[in-house]
């Protein structure tokens, strides 16, 4: 086990436990990983923990993951055999304990027998789930009773789901998961019921959205990961479950289906795809995709599974609406009326998440039928995000902007236009050179910064804004004049400070989160530019990350130039990111904006940097302020925190500016605002 499960078993932060092994002599040594992230027997750890009375009993979930993870055959087929177990758990709930009483060895030999019973059941034949032999199943007998036992605690698929999520976020990197958020939308566009094929099925997830499903078809490429998909729909849902190995362009699982539904979210930029030895394949029938264009492959295979008026949802590349090498199959799509509505996701919707992504939502044309007339594009790329950072998309607004559009389509064959929204456009139109699908080159923009009233709000604030920066606008010291020479006050350092305790230092970005862990990230150029945070952490199991307080200090430590953030309490409990150092000072020795107010003192930075071939980089510790009674610091720290407000105003007044300025531009060259 890790460092991060220790701290998960014993209910303490990753620190602590880093704590634990530098203090006690006597903490278990590790017996396996790397140096930097080691590993430890679990008996071992259980026993230290009970010894220090930090631990009172392994919980059970945390035990069965244990013996999952540390399975000697390698954790995919331990889950495999505890999916296994599980099915028979909930559909033999009688039979089970009448098993389990014998001992390890008999189980062994008589659970193989069993499990055929019940996957013969749920799957029929062939199928993705092997049935276990008695020798493979021996090592695994100990993780059977305790997924068992779990199982009556928590209900058979909610095990199986706690082993599965645990073991894809432990290896975030070998599979590439499609995010419920964007699977439900998916789903919810083809709707309920029916046959539903997903013949890259991953994980199952897009097939676990679909709502009281009639069957569910799934095929994956790689045989363990169509193991369990296999069982965690078979546990998930009591829809007919047929699942299959292999790559569905070249051995396709399922030729005779006619499905309700297709819903697919297949690889992307694929050379290898079979472009030469399927050349003449029928499912072709909008032509034959490039090398290039494997997602146009994974396009009409889709539409080849499904009846005559069964709806297909793909998850596909923006590239994949506008490559010259796909335009005539695109063409092909519209002509026939197969392809019915175009989808632009926001960046950080799916994997990969840099790019904006699209929703094909395509209908297998009947023989009889006139292609539809007109194209729906919905773009929701700009949506707002509900929160900062990737992963906070407002994914309700995404879901309502889509559905308020495709349904009234469906019904209808048209919808009014929303500006910037939803439009739908003429095929006519899009049959040019280039059969351009994406939406936002055919979508008018919104009204320029909201139309004229959006414009008057923008401008008043901005009236307010500068009304406020001339409030703020420091006035001359009465203290000072032109020929004032600089004061020399007994000082200190930073390093010092620390030394004696004045202020505690971290550096950032040394941690991270654990799987799944939603904890915003202050970055650097949040720093700089007054934003909220906006990063997000980084899988790192052994190191908990730099927690901000209110009152912290947070300096950049790279490039030239003097800035200092104070940590209010909008900003407390984000993350400390990479190339900034805090300091939290002692508030009974400190005073915060008297120290930020300081450490922004040119020369103080000047004195205090230094130079490597390609950076400035500042030695936080030898930055300078003076010795002065608190009483006085609070004075002086009450000024620098009026002149931030005052830097704050004018930052907002200049985006405010920009704003109005844009939207003058374009409402002006749009037509919805007149020169008078």
């Amino acid at each position: 086990m890790t460092a991060a499960e220790i701290a998960r078993l014993a209910g303490v932060g990753r620190a602590a436990v880093s704590n634990w092994r530098r203090r006690h002599a006597d903490f278990p040594k590790p017996v396996g990983g790397t140096e930097t992230s080691p590993s430890f027997a679990l008996a071992d750890v259980e026993r230290w923990l009970r010894d220090q009375g930090k631990l009172a009993e392994v919980p059970l979930r945390e035990r069965v993951w244990q013996q999952l993870s540390a399975h000697p055959a390698g954790a995919v087929t331990a889950l495999v055999h505890a999916g296994c177990a599980l099915l028979l758990v909930h559909h033999r709930p009688s039979g089970w304990p009448a098993l389990a009483a014998v001992s390890d060895a008999r189980l062994a030999a008589v659970l193989p027998g069993a499990l055929e019973e019940v996957l013969t059941f749920r799957f029929g034949a062939p199928r993705a789930v092997r049935t276990p032999l008695p020798d493979e199943l021996t090592p695994s007998v100990p993780l059977l009773r305790g997924a068992a036992a779990l199982a009556a605690e928590t209900g058979a698929r909610q095990a199986f789901e706690f082993l599965l999520g645990r073991h894809l976020d432990a290896n975030p990197r070998q599979y590439t998961l499609t995010p419920a958020e964007p699977a439900a939308l998916m789903a919810a566009l083809v709707g309920p019921g029916g046959t539903v094929l997903d013949p890259a099925s991953g994980t199952g997830t897009l097939l676990r959205a679909v709502d009281r499903p009639g069957a569910l078809h799934a095929q994956e490429t790689d045989p363990d990961l169509a193991a369990l998909t296999a069982l965690r729909l078979a546990l998930h849902t009591d829809a007919d479950v047929r699942a299959a190995a292999g790559d569905a362009l070249r051995a396709d699982a399922f030729p005779e289906l006619a499905a309700d539904a297709v819903l697919c979210h297949p690889p992307f930029n694929e050379r290898n795809w079979g472009h030469d030895e399927l050349a003449y394949d029928p499912r072709w029938e909008y032509g034959l995709p490039a090398r290039t264009e494997s997602e146009l492959a994974w396009v009409q295979h889709a539409l080849a599974r499904l009846r005559p008026g069964g709806t297909a949802v793909l998850l596909m590349p923006p590239a994949a609406a506008s490559r010259r090498s796909g335009r005539r199959v695109r063409a092909g799509l519209l002509r026939r009326g197969a392809l019915r509505a175009v989808v632009a996701l926001p960046a950080g919707a799916a994997p990969p998440y840099g790019i904006p992504l699209h929703l094909w939502v395509l209908r297998r044309p009947g023989p009889a039928e006139r292609p539809s007339p007109e194209l729906l594009l919905v773009d929701t790329a700009t949506a707002e995000p509900a929160a900062a950072g990737r992963d906070r998309l407002d994914w309700q607004a995404i879901r309502a902007a889509v559905l308020d559009a495709w349904q009234p389509f469906e019904r209808q064959g048209t919808v009014p236009e929303t500006p910037g929204v939803s439009r739908c456009v003429p095929v006519i139109e899009l049959l040019d050179d280039d059969v351009d699908l994406a939406p936002a080159r055919h979508l008018p923009p919104p009204a320029a910064g909201g139309g004229a009233a959006g414009l008057d709000a923008v401008r008043e604030r901005l009236t307010q804004t500068l009304r406020r920066t001339g409030e703020l606008t420091p006035p001359p010291s009465p203290a000072a004049s032109p020929a004032a020479a600089p004061v020399h006050r007994p000082a200190t350092t930073v390093g010092e400070l620390a030394r004696a305790g004045a202020l505690v230092m971290h550096a950032g970005g040394t941690g991270g989160g654990a799987p799944g862990e939603d904890v915003p990230v202050l970055t650097e150029q949040d720093v700089l530019s007054g934003k909220a945070p906006t990063g997000t952490l980084p899988d790192a199991p052994d190191e908990e990350p730099v927690r901000l307080e209110a009152g912290d200090v947070v300096v950049p430590v790279l490039g030239a130039g003097t800035f200092v953030r104070v940590v209010d309490e909008a900003t407390a409990g984000a993350a400390l990111g990479r190339n900034l150092q805090l300091l939290r000072p002692d508030p009974d020795t400190l005073d915060p904006w008297f120290l930020a107010g300081f450490l922004r003192g040119s020369a103080n930075q000047r004195q205090a940097s230094s130079y490597a071939s390609t950076a400035t980089r500042l030695d936080v510790r030898r930055l300078q302020l003076p010795r002065l009674p608190l009483a006085e610091q609070r004075r002086y720290g009450e000024r620098f925190r009026t002149l931030a407000e005052f830097e704050e105003a004018l930052r907002l007044a200049g985006r405010l500016g920009e704003r109005l300025v844009q939207g003058m531009y374009d409402g002006l060259t749009d037509g919805s605002l007149r020169p008078e």
